[in-house]
């Protein structure tokens, strides 16, 4: 895959320190030495403190270090938010450490951006306090990620790694990686389907269900234990639909550890989309997320965990979106289809693009394109530098996930029917991202001044969703 041509983000010549790093060194230091000294104070203080202060030392010492801006973000949300509860210990000190650590909070946002390099085809990201604060956001939720991750270590570390050539050999004798279409199989439509009626506060829905049917292939390693989640045996999506017959349909494709009412239903906001729109609605669950999770939280071992789930995840992520669609058509046989996506949802929605014929258009929003470099970045050095040893690097994770890229197989839609949006402020998806798609479907990336958790509201955002809904002339069917 082609990498595009970077250059520093402001030009300026390196420094040896960067002195920003005072201020969350001061916010951290404030936390950790003020107050009541009671133990209240002190369980609202301790994280905020520890890491605004950690993290401003690191900076000082390594500036330009990616992770420090994470924790150091992640530092300023914790105090903003433990700052009310420890003003029940400490009114002022709390209110206080509520103001430093909001401005730490923006300085994380401003570093992050200072030191991103900025890709060629990208808009340079406005130096302006609201924009260093959505970046600032996204540096947060990133850090959450990395703290929550399960990365193998120990004995799983060395299994994972065995598995890992096991793979290669298995997708190369089977003539997978010459071939990557020919690794997935076309679903059938559920017999099996059943609806339930829901509601989320106002907005009454309707609950999809039926078994995914999904059957890794068995000579794949660990394919037995994939298979083996019962709770990932299911599908299920929430319908919207009206009573109008011949509506289109839009299919909705959350974002990584979404799956949650409260979540996708101010995502893919029923308002605009179901009833000014008057489009049917279709919100699958992507395997281990919402009522398939596995773990404590929605998406655990989706992007966490062993590397190599990844792979098993997409597959039948792609697997359950076309058995999804297929039910829709066996409900109606000239059924026009939409698909929106967002973020994890936006890698989804290219890569059924480039499986699913009959679409009428893709919307890819902040999208993902290529995991494998996203992932491998965030990864431990000492981890990293294990499977290295191992044989397990970057190379060979690019190639294991040959078979569920979007960027291999060219799109089944007419390029006009193809629609991309970004952040050029994201720092949860880089531009480096949605460039890579744009350059493999030949089509424009529409840019908004923003980062990956503040899309909403965006204009650019608004203009890419209605024109595809435009263009594709389901406006008359309102």
């Amino acid at each position: 895959m082609d990498q595009p041509t970077k250059k520093t983000l402001t030009g300026e010549a390196p420094q040896q320190h960067d002195w920003l790093s005072l201020i969350p060194i001061l916010a951290g230091f404030y936390w950790l030495t003020s107050g009541d000294g009671s133990w209240g104070w002190l369980l609202c203080s301790f994280l905020p403190g520890s890491l605004l202060l950690a993290s401003g030392v690191s900076l000082l010492l390594w500036p330009g270090e990616p992770k420090i801006t994470f924790y150091m973000a992640l530092g300023a949300v914790l105090g903003v938010l433990l700052a009310l509860p420890a003003m029940l210990a400490a009114f002022w000190p709390a209110l206080t450490g509520l103001i430093v650590s909001g401005v730490a909070f923006v300085i994380a946002g401003r570093i992050a951006l200072k030191y991103a390099p900025l890709t060629d085809g990208a808009p340079r990201p406005p130096a302006e306090t609201k924009v260093y604060a959505k970046a600032a956001l996204d540096e947060a939720l990133i850090g959450y990620f990395v703290a929550m991750a399960k990365i193998p270590s120990g004995d799983k570390a060395a299994i994972m790694c065995d598995e890992a050539h096991r793979l290669e050999e298995v997708l190369t004798d089977e003539g997978w990686l010459a071939d990557p279409a020919s690794f997935h199989r076309t679903p059938t439509a559920p017999e099996d389907a059943r609806l339930q009626a829901a509601r989320w506060y106002q907005q009454p829905f309707q609950w999809l269900s039926f078994s995914s049917a999904f059957v890794p292939h068995a000579q794949l390693p660990g394919s037995t234990v994939w298979a083996g989640h019962q709770r990932n045996r299911d599908c299920h999506a929430r319908v919207l639909r009206h009573a109008t017959p011949g509506q289109p349909w839009l299919l909705c494709i959350h974002g990584y550890r979404m799956g949650l009412d409260f979540m996708d239903f101010r995502l893919f906001t029923p308002d605009f989309l179901h009833h000014k729109m008057g489009l049917n609605l279709v919100m699958p669950l992507l395997p281990l997320h919402g009522r398939r999770k596995l773990g404590r939280l929605s998406g655990d071992y989706f992007l966490d965990g062993d590397l190599l789930d990844l792979l098993y995840a997409e597959t039948q992520a792609l697997w359950d979106l076309r058995r999804t669609i297929a039910w829709i058509r066996a409900q109606e046989p000239d059924a026009r289809i939409g698909v929106l996506g967002y973020s994890l949802g936006g890698y989804n929605t290219a890569l059924l693009a480039a499986y699913e014929p009959g679409l009428e258009f893709a919307v890819a929003g902040i999208p993902v394109a290529d995991f494998a470099s996203t992932l491998w970045a965030l990864v431990p050095p000492p981890h990293r530098n294990y499977f290295t040893a191992q044989g397990l690097d970057l190379t060979l994770y690019e190639k294991l996930l040959t078979v569920v890229s979007p960027l291999v197989c060219a799109p089944k839609l007419a390029p006009e029917k193809l629609h991309i949006f970004a952040g050029s402020a994201d720092r949860v998806v880089p531009p480096e991202q949605p460039l890579k798609l744009s350059r493999h479907w030949q089509r424009p990336v529409a840019w908004y001044p923003g980062g990956h958790l503040t899309f909403r509201g965006e204009e650019a955002v608004r203009r890419t969703i209605a024109g595809a809904i435009s263009d594709a002339g389901w406006n008359a069917a309102r």
